[in-house]
């Protein structure tokens, strides 16, 4: 077990790009929230155990610090001597508390003492399905953005049945200028091309209408800079355009953005639950459902969040992923591989060099 110092140095808000991140082909050490969840700490070790269990190489190349409560992590590090590294905290940053607040006054706190870790060197990325705005605040006053980020933004991709979207921001920002905006679109172009793999993507911002003189103000204003400063921009998109694949990235404010999100997953979720209600409702319908059973599987699991696990926030110096408080076991372990994934690919470079590239 290593104790944890608690520094008191007052970190600057935005940073160089951390220079410790790892090749694909050696280990990557992510820190870990062990707290953070509505069902934490006991759904985020069974996600690292599901995680352990995976033959897959890359998987295999993970190493994790935990960061918690001593008496709850101790016996998997244990169970895992090789691959675990334990840092033990006294506090927890709960979702109800204000995010400025409780970093400031919990500084051992597993968010707080988290991201310490990660500005410190000693873990290469950070993920945490704990408070969002806590791991926001915590994130960009600790690891720092990327020189030229005025905020940084929830990424998080919509699987979607003409293939996926990547919306931005999906809640870290409430009140936005058009400048934020652009970064937000700017970001989220890298992401879709660098992480997606998609050659160019068609970049939209959310609108209620397809025609550039619609909407607000800002809404406006930002269409033209879009227009002038974003390669790949095709417009404006429209809430129906999340599913119709017309889309790669999807830029808008993240008050809109986590509305959009959670009324997508009700939607998935609630037509799931009345189909599954729909199908055993009778002898009939009971055999139909056995016929559909492999399409509606791979549907499902297509549509399903968990299996993503969580969503980047894109401008910062290191990687950080954050997860849905409702995680599950799936999702934690899903969180984890992607946090992985995030520092492997090297994203803070890729968001810094897109900035910079814009001067």
């Amino acid at each position: 077990m290593t104790p944890h110092n608690n520094p008191e140095t007052q970190p600057s808000p935005t940073q160089t790009v951390s220079s410790h991140t790892v090749p694909s082909d050696e280990p990557v050490k992510v820190v870990v929230d062990a707290m953070g969840g509505d069902d934490a700490p006991g759904v985020v070790l069974d996600g690292i155990r599901q995680l352990f269990a995976s033959t897959d190489p890359l998987d295999a190349s993970i190493q994790l610090i935990l960061v918690g409560a001593a008496d709850a992590i101790e016996p998997l590090q244990l169970a895992y001597p090789d691959r675990i590294d334990v840092v033990a905290t006294t506090e927890v940053i709960t979702m109800n508390e204000h995010p400025a607040a409780a970093v400031k006054q919990k500084k051992d706190s597993s968010l707080v003492v988290g991201c310490h870790l990660v500005r410190e060197g000693k873990g290469d990325a950070f993920f945490s399905a704990g408070s969002t705005g806590g791991a926001m605040t915590a994130a960009t006053l600790i690891i720092g953005r990327v020189r030229g980020v005025r905020r940084p933004a929830i990424a998080t991709v919509i699987p979607a049945p003409k293939g996926s979207v990547v919306l931005l921001d999906a809640g870290a920002n409430t009140d936005v200028t058009a400048e934020y905006l652009l970064q937000f679109a700017a970001m989220g172009e890298v992401y879709a091309r660098e992480v997606m793999g998609v050659a160019h993507p068609r970049v939209g911002l959310l609108n209620v209408g397809e025609e550039a003189n619609k909407g607000s103000q800002l809404a406006q204003d930002v269409y033209a800079l879009m227009a002038d400063n974003i390669a790949g921009f095709a417009g404006n998109a429209e809430g129906t355009d999340l599913f119709r694949g017309s889309f790669d990235v999807i830029a808008t404010d993240g008050f809109t953005g986590n509305i959009v999100l959670k009324a997508m997953e009700g939607l998935v979720a609630g037509l799931f639950g009345e189909l599954k209600h729909i199908f055993y409702s009778s002898t009939k319908n009971k055999l139909a459902a056995a016929v559909l059973k492999n399409d509606l599987s791979a549907l499902k699991d297509q549509l399903d969040i968990e299996a993503i696990g969580g969503a980047p926030l894109l401008g910062l110096a290191a990687s950080v992923v954050i997860g849905h408080g409702s995680s599950g076991a799936l999702a934690i372990e899903s969180g984890i591989r992607a946090t992985a994934t995030a520092a492997r690919q090297h994203l803070p470079e890729l968001i810094a060099s897109a900035v910079a590239a814009r001067g």
